[in-house]
C-alpha cells in the first residue's frame, strides 16, 4: 500500500511539473507585448496580478535586446514609457536618457523632468 501511494505521488509530481523558464519567458513576452502596443493599463494590471514591480524586473527582462524603457521609446509607446519612467529610480532613468532621447523627444522630456 505504501509503495502504491509513493509511486502515485511521484507520478503526480512529475506530471504537474512545468519548467520555470517557460513561465519566465511567457511573462517577459507578455510584458514586451504590452509595452509595444502602448497598453499601460493592461501592463499595470498584469504586473499587479503577479506581484511584480517595474523596478525589480527592469534589469531582468529585455525586449528585442533592449531594456523596457528604450524599447518603449523605439516603439513610440508614450503611455507605457511614462509609466516606466515614473516607476524607475532616478539613477536608472538618467543612465538611459541619452538612448531614450535618440528615439523619443517626448519621453526624453519626461526623463529630464523626472531627474530634476
Amino acid at each position: 500500500m505504501k509503495k502504491l501511494l509513493l509511486v502515485t505521488t511521484i507520478t503526480a509530481a512529475f506530471s504537474v511539473y512545468t519548467p520555470v523558464t517557460k513561465a519566465a519567458d511567457s511573462i517577459a513576452l507578455r510584458i514586451c507585448e504590452y509595452v509595444s502596443v502602448n497598453d499601460s493599463k493592461r501592463l499595470r494590471k498584469f504586473l499587479k496580478e503577479r506581484k511584480l514591480k517595474i523596478r525589480t524586473i527592469f534589469n531582468s527582462f529585455k525586449c528585442n535586446g533592449q531594456n523596457l524603457l528604450v524599447f518603449a521609446a523605439k516603439s513610440n509607446a508614450l503611455d507605457t514609457g511614462e509609466l516606466i519612467i515614473n516607476k524607475l529610480p532616478k539613477e536608472i532613468v538618467a543612465e538611459n536618457m541619452k538612448e531614450v532621447a535618440s528615439h523619443s523627444a517626448h519621453l526624453a522630456a519626461k526623463s529630464a523632468a523626472r531627474i530634476k
